[in-house]
């Protein structure tokens, strides 16, 4: 078995619409939590991974310049993300299909976790 992360891309707006009232917000908390239960229950959830929030900062370069960020710049924004275990890169595709993410316009990209040489 090898590891993946699921990185979970949005843009700011169908975040908002998704959570726009409290209703919504529980009701797409409650389809994240069965959809992460069930990849647990069957032994594919290796870390449960965390929402990632809308502020931060980018620092680049030699000069150790700071800018706002994620980054401002392109259309989606990572929400969040998860760890899990999957045969190969065709088993942990498929199990991204059950993302609720991919109920809107929101999307799943899906990398393998290298391993450091010792």
């Amino acid at each position: 078995m090898s590891e993946f992360v699921y990185l979970f891309r949005v843009s700011p707006g169908e975040q908002r619409q998704v959570m726009a009232t409290p209703e919504q917000a529980a009701q797409s908390m409650k389809v994240w939590l069965d959809w992460i239960r069930d990849l647990e229950a069957k032994g594919h959830l290796k870390n449960p991974g965390q929402p990632l929030g809308h502020e931060g900062k980018v620092i680049r370069g030699g000069q150790r310049t700071v800018t706002d960020g994620p980054y401002i710049e392109v259309k989606d924004m990572v929400a969040g993300f998860i760890i899990v275990e999957a045969r190969d890169m065709t088993q942990a595709v498929e199990l991204a299909g059950g993302c609720p993410m991919l109920y809107g316009e929101g999307s799943v990209e899906v990398r393998p976790v290298g391993q450091i040489p010792a």
